[in-house]
Parts: C-alpha cells; sequence; structure tokens
C-alpha cells in the first residue's frame, strides 16, 4: 500500500510527536497486551491434563491448543492489513476486549468442546495484540533501533513461557483450573486501560474496497489446512479416509480462489508482491519451519514433565524456567548487538544450531531421566529461541516499504502460525494417538474391559495418577514416556532446514527512519523534542486557545525545512 491510499486524522492535521518519553509510553502499552496474548498460550499448559481429565477430553486435547492457534493464525492477515489501512489503536483495543470476554468463557465453561469454542475465540484477540504490538513497534522506532525494543518485547514471551506454565500449576495444587482464566480479567481490563490512556496513534481513513473476499478464502484455506492434517494424523480416519481428503481438496480450491483474488484485487490482504522479496521470502521461511518444532515442543513438555516423572502441576512449571532464562537472555543480548553493529544475520544460524541441539537431546527423554538435565536441554531450547525469534521479524519489516510494515509483519507470523498449528497438529495428534493405544493397553492389561478401559484413558489426570496402584501408575508413567520422546526426532528435520534458510539469509542495512516518519504521520528524534519543548512553553505562558490552534496548524505545514514555521 502506498501512502496515497490512506489519510492521517488528527487535529489541525499535525503529525505525531515522537519524543523518546511517549515512544517509551507506548512501549508500555504494547508490553501490557504482549504479556496478555503470550501467557495465554502457555498457562493452560500444565493445567491441561487437569482439564481434560474433568470435562473428559483426554483423547481430543490436542483440540484446546490447535484451536487457538487455528483461530490466531486466521485473524493475523487481518489484523495487520486493517492496521496499514485504519491505523492499529482501535484494533488493539478490540484485540484485548475480545481476549479477556473470551477468557471469562473459557472459565465458566462445562464441557469440553464448550471450552474449546471459546479458546478459539482467545485466539481471535490473541492474535490481533501480537501483530499489533510488532507493527506498531515498527511505527515509532526505526530498524537500526529497533532490536532494543523487540528484545524485550521477545522476553516477555519467554517470562510468558514460564509464568504461564507457573501460574497453570499453582492454580490447579492450589485452587481450581478455571482461576487459569480468571487471572486474565483483571490483566486484561489494564491492559484496556493503559492502552486508552497510553496508546495515543494517528487514525486513518481507508480510500479502496477491503479486500472481504481474500480474507474469506485465506480464513478457508486455512481452517482446511488444519482438518485436512489432525484427521489424517488420527486413528478414526488417518490419510486414507475420504473425509481426510475432502478437507485437502478444499485446501488446494481454497489456497487456489485466495491467489487468484489477491492477484485481482485493489488493495490485497496479502499482496503477491511480497512473495518477489527475497529477503521477506527467506526470512518468513526460517518462521515457518521453526514455528514447526518449537510450539510442538513447547507445548507437550509440561505434560511430558507431569505424567512421565510424576511431577505435581506448580513444579513442571517451574522446571519450566531455564527455558525462560535461556530466552530472555538472548532475546534482550542479540537485540543490543543488532542495534550496536547494524547486522543481524548470524544470530539466527547460531539460533537454529543451538534449538537443533535441544531437540535431539530431547528425544532421550524418559521417566528416569534426571531432573537437572532436563533443565539444561530447556535452558539451551530456550536460548536458542531468542536468537531467533524477534531477529525474523525485525527483518522482515526492514524488508518491506514503511506503508506495508503490518501487512509484512502479519504475513510473516502468519506462516509461523500454520507452522505451529502444523505442528501441534500432527506432531500432536502422533503424541495423543500414540498415549491413547499405550493407555488402552495399560488398562486392559490390568483387567479392566474394552469400555472402561476407554473411560479411563478420557478421564485420566494427575490427581488420579497419584491415586492408582503402584503397577499401574507406572504402566501410565511409562505410557506418556513412550508416546512423547520419539516425537522429536519428527520435529528435527525441520530445525535443519530453518539452520539452511539462516545460512542463505541476505544481510541489508537497517533503515533509521521509523514507519510513521516516512509515511510523514509524526516527527521524531531533536526535532519533535524541540516541538514538544515549545508546546510546553506555551502552555506555561498560558497561550489562548486560538493562539495554540494557530500554532499547531503552522507547525504542520510541510514546505518549511527549518521547523520554525511561528510568527
Amino acid at each position: 500500500m502506498t501512502t496515497d491510499t490512506v489519510k492521517t486524522v488528527r487535529a489541525a492535521d499535525a503529525p505525531m510527536l515522537l519524543t523518546k518519553r511517549r515512544i517509551w509510553i507506548i512501549f508500555s502499552a504494547l508490553i501490557a497486551g504482549m504479556l496478555l496474548a503470550s501467557l495465554d498460550q502457555t498457562i493452560v499448559s500444565t493445567a491441561m491434563p487437569t482439564i481434560v481429565g474433568e470435562l473428559g477430553g483426554v483423547s481430543h486435547q490436542v483440540w484446546i491448543t490447535t484451536a487457538y492457534i487455528l483461530a490466531t493464525t486466521i485473524v493475523m492477515p487481518i489484523y495487520g492489513k486493517f492496521g496499514d489501512v485504519l491505523g492499529r489503536r482501535r484494533l488493539f483495543m478490540i484485540a484485548i476486549a475480545i481476549f479477556t470476554l473470551a477468557s471469562i468463557g473459557c472459565a465458566f465453561a462445562t464441557d469440553f468442546w464448550m471450552f474449546v469454542v471459546f479458546r478459539a475465540l482467545q485466539g481471535l484477540g490473541g492474535g490481533g495484540l501480537m501483530i499489533l504490538s510488532q507493527a506498531i513497534i515498527a511505527d515509532i522506532v526505526p530498524a537500526s533501533e529497533r532490536g532494543k525494543y523487540l528484545g524485550p518485547l521477545g522476553a516477555v514471551f519467554g517470562l510468558a513461557a514460564v509464568g504461564g506454565p507457573l501460574l497453570g500449576g499453582f492454580f490447579v495444587d492450589h485452587l481450581t483450573w478455571q482461576w487459569a482464566f480468571y487471572i486474565n480479567i483483571p490483566v486484561g481490563i489494564a491492559a484496556f486501560l493503559v492502552a486508552v490512556f497510553a496508546l495515543k496513534l494517528p487514525t486513518k481513513r481507508r480510500t479502496k474496497p477491503i479486500d472481504w473476499l481474500g480474507v474469506l478464502f485465506l480464513s478457508t484455506a486455512t481452517t482446511c489446512l488444519i482438518f485436512f492434517t489432525d484427521f489424517g494424523g488420527d486413528t478414526e480416519f488417518g490419510w486414507t479416509s475420504t473425509v481426510t481428503w475432502a478437507w485437502g481438496l478444499g485446501l488446494v480450491a481454497s489456497a487456489a480462489l485466495f491467489i487468484f483474488t489477491e492477484s485481482r484485487a485493489a488493495d490485497p490482504i496479502m499482496p503477491l508482491s511480497m512473495f518477489k522479496n527475497r529477503v521477506f521470502v527467506n526470512a518468513t521461511a526460517i518462521g515457518l519451519a521453526l514455528g514447526i518444532g518449537m510450539f510442538a515442543a513447547i507445548g507437550f513438555v509440561p505434560t511430558f514433565l507431569q505424567m512421565s516423572s510424576g511431577t505435581s502441576a506448580a513444579a513442571s512449571g517451574l522446571l519450566m524456567l531455564p527455558m525462560m532464562v535461556g530466552l530472555l537472555g538472548t532475546s534482550i543480548a542479540s537485540g543490543l548487538l543488532i542495534t550496536k553493529t547494524g547486522r543481524y544475520k548470524i544470530f539466527p544460524i547460531v539460533g537454529t544450531i543451538t534449538t537443533g541441539i535441544a531437540m535431539v537431546a530431547m528425544t532421550t527423554l524418559a521417566a528416569s531421566t534426571p531432573i537437572w538435565l532436563i533443565c539444561v536441554y530447556l535452558f539451551v531450547f530456550g536460548a536458542g529461541l531468542g536468537l531467533i525469534m524477534q531477529v525474523v521479524v525485525l527483518v522482515v519489516q526492514n524488508a518491506v516499504p514503511a506503508s506495508d510494515v503490518g501487512t509484512a509483519t502479519s504475513t510473516n507470523n502468519y506462516f509461523r502460525e500454520v507452522g505451529a498449528a502444523l505442528g501441534t497438529a500432527v506432531f500432536g495428534t502422533l503424541f495423543t494417538t500414540r498415549l491413547t493405544e499405550n493407555l488402552t493397553a495399560v488398562f486392559t492389561d490390568a483387567g479392566a474391559s474394552a469400555e472402561q478401559a476407554g473411560e479411563a484413558t478420557a478421564t485420566i489426570d494427575p490427581s488420579v495418577l497419584n491415586g492408582l496402584p503402584d503397577a499401574l501408575r507406572e504402566g501410565v508413567v511409562t505410557a506418556y514416556a513412550d508416546a512423547l520422546a520419539p516425537v522429536f526426532w519428527y520435529l528435527v528435520p525441520f530445525i535443519a532446514i530453518a539452520l539452511v534458510l539462516a545460512i542463505f539469509l541476505k544481510q541489508i542495512p537497517l533503515s533509521d527512519v521509523a514507519g510513521l516518519v516516512a509515511r510523514g504521520e509524526a516527527i521524531s528524534g531533536d526535532e519533535a523534542e524541540r516541538l514538544e519543548a515549545e508546546q510546553r512553553a506555551h502552555s506555561r505562558t498560558g497561550a489562548t486557545r486560538g493562539e495554540t490552534a494557530s500554532a499547531d496548524a503552522a507547525d504542520d505545514a510541510p514546505t518549511d525545512p527549518s521547523g520554525d514555521q511561528r510568527r
């Protein structure tokens, strides 16, 4: 999109002043929103065995994660494009509201599938919070300085990766699993208030029709993709099922219609021209490959710790702390180093190698693996992720025009989330299928009928596990270990693909102009500081309303390079 397709609407059409103080105030709102979205991706992990046990959905537990990721993936391009066209402030507040209300629904769900529906609604809000946070940073901070801001945003994800399981485990052990969602209510309200008072950004007026057909076909293709992989890996259907391939045909048809629509849309939701940009394609492919391996691993490690190692929910959350330390440290350090040196290529290379080493190590996990060794694996895994995640976002934003930064950010995240959905659906199905078979065999061997074994398998949770006879309990623990650890081998090739892509990632100079400034919607640096100081001086000397309005209008004059437009 070019700058002539939108019109910034501000008082007297005055450009926004991006002073350091305002940037940090806006950044505080973004941190609050990112924390809200990322916390709920992980808080369910330690509570999941209890939730599915109480609601009767052990054999379908993968849907708790898949529903959230699917909804998040679908709306990412929508938020990105609409943010470019309409402005990001109102969309950000809408996303917070949707997320908070859906959390209330999750807390009061009385049926497994009702819970899954509200998890999907949470994803509709969470996708907006993640995309808009990253795009707003690109609006207010130039790429050459953005690393030191994207680093803390990545660290928030790392904090949530541990804080979520810790909180989820604490609530399960000492309160109820519903508190994993009650906690979102005050956090959501606080984030909304911070956005109302701190997130002062230009609004825009669209001048081209919204690409609704593109939205429809992209959403349909994404949904078909997830169902195709999920049904294919399910024991009830499998890859030879007519139903599975019906979803596959739906994927092909909707993807073809989407490409056709985008090639003719006046303002496409995902411009095909971006895929001619080699740097954008390379960085986005890294995100896709990383998403497949990363989220599948993170999503099921706490479950492994609880059920295979006999660890409590709270303790399994605490054991994720090393991963947070690793991710937080490398995310912040890489951001600062990129800001200092202006170079980014080395970080994804080192990061994928580090992540791959950790993934191979995780294939050896067993019920007898020492806790300290598991912590080492998780630390290395987190350190690798911290070197990649936010760096890839920075590379994508720097490779496209400022007017397309939201669309590019959301497209990059979209393909990473597609990878996450694929990884979680395929490898989660492999885990769940193998686990169901193992558990059924355990209970059948113990003398239970097929019907009793099926019911026991569907309702097993950590509290029930601890009450079982030693022999049966040992069988259940072994079933979890045998089901999960081998799955990590399937993830290793995708990390290897990410490494190859990182090696061929091109190094280009980082822009030193913020997005709003490049689009003529803001003034930054020393000029912004000077103008704000003059405005404060006017206020202190008691300038009249009319004088202030005249000064603001004069400040907007674009033809005076000195910036001294007042009489």
